[in-house]
């Protein structure tokens, strides 16, 4: 299961300088003009996760294998992007493919790198996003609805489900306010709730990007975003691009904690994005592993174990008997299966198991 992050954002605020720094590639250009990303650039990178030299070491095994992030950087928008001003067509629809929305927003002042709007007001910028995927979003489904109405009015069994979602974040819309609000928690209501591609229907981290003093601590700016997050129901991280820049450039693991260190940083922007995008899309790690390798898998929370053996193998979930599993915790203090297997910590569970992050697990199944 990838994880996928659309980097939005105005121009000039620092989405391709970030997006370069977390893929240590220079595949987006960074410039200091709007649309500076005309494509989107998608970058991969691993998750890092303790964890996994740590069983590697227990099981001698050869390689690790870590799950993968994915980030799409997309191009910049502006006011008006709902009807088609700059690269706004292009925009959202770039925005509709990735599962989370990562927004970047400016937290620095710079004479030298100009911002669209004259001066820097996060809040605002974020607003401005914010209303024009709404607007998209609110066109798309008033033309949508209408058809539904109909047939439901003819007693149609399937436009009455459909409906039944539809107008809750048509109504909503109507309002200003995004669909997100309207997510149902009745799982085939969230099932046709998804098929909408709504815009506004994707949970939202803000990135807060800071000038290179305040990365520890924050600034007024950011204060702004965080108090905005905490009434939206969204979360908030703060970094700053230009110090994710230097760090990319140090491949020593030891020159890059000395780096982060002066700074008063315990680790890096990147990882911090990586656990608020974790808790933002209910993701999950289990792992799997041997003499050959160890390998990161990752899940959404509240799966099963044949749900989660379809992620290794689809073969594994159609043919799945039971799932040996034992807790990273268990697996560790009694090193390794053996000892953990001795020690009454090996479990078997079935189909109904809910998978918990940092299970290891060796899944059984017959095709």
């Amino acid at each position: 299961m990838g994880f996928n992050c659309g980097i939005v954002g105005l121009p000039n605020v620092g989405k391709s300088t970030l997006f370069n720094a977390l893929t240590s590639t220079v595949q987006a250009q960074a410039a200091n003009y709007p649309f500076c990303t005309i494509e989107p650039n998608v970058g991969r990178v691993a998750v890092p996760d303790a964890r996994l030299e740590v069983l590697q070491k227990i099981d001698n095994a050869q390689k690790i294998i870590p799950t993968q992030l994915e980030f799409v950087d997309i191009a910049g928008l502006v006011r008006g992007a709902s009807r088609g001003e700059g690269l706004g067509n292009q925009f959202l629809a770039n925005i509709r493919e990735v599962d989370a929305i990562v927004h970047v927003l400016r937290c620095f002042e710079d004479s030298n790198i100009v911002h669209v709007e004259g001066n820097i007001n996060p809040t605002r910028d974020a607003e401005t996003v914010e209303t024009e995927l709404m607007l998209a979003d609110l066109e798309s489904m008033e033309k949508r609805i209408i058809p539904i109405q109909k047939k439901a009015q003819t007693g149609d069994k399937e436009s009455k489900q459909w409906l039944a979602v539809m107008q809750p974040v048509l109504d909503l819309l109507r309002e200003g306010k995004p669909a997100r609000l309207a997510r149902p928690t009745d799982a085939e209501q969230l099932k046709l709730f998804k098929q909408l591609f709504l815009l506004t229907g994707k949970p939202v981290l803000y990135v807060c990007n800071v000038d290179e003093g305040s990365t520890a601590t924050g600034n007024e700016y950011s204060e702004q975003v965080f108090a905005m997050a905490k009434e939206q129901g969204n979360s908030a991280v703060i970094i700053s691009a230009a110090i994710e820049a230097e760090v990319a450039q140090l491949t020593d693991e030891a020159e890059q904690k000395e780096f982060l260190d002066t700074l008063g940083l315990t680790e890096t922007g990147l990882n911090r994005i990586i656990k608020a995008g974790y808790q933002l899309l209910g993701l999950e790690t289990f792992f799997t592993t041997g003499p050959k390798e160890t390998h990161a898998w990752t899940m959404q929370r509240g799966m099963t174990a044949p749900q989660a053996a379809g992620i290794i193998h689809s073969d594994f979930e159609r043919g799945f008997i039971r799932a040996e599993v034992i807790s990273y915790n268990d697996y560790v203090s009694f090193n390794g299966e053996t000892g953990a297997r001795e020690n009454g910590k090996l479990r078997q569970e079935g189909k109904t198991y809910t998978m918990q992050d940092g299970d290891v697990v060796h899944f059984l199944f017959n095709v």
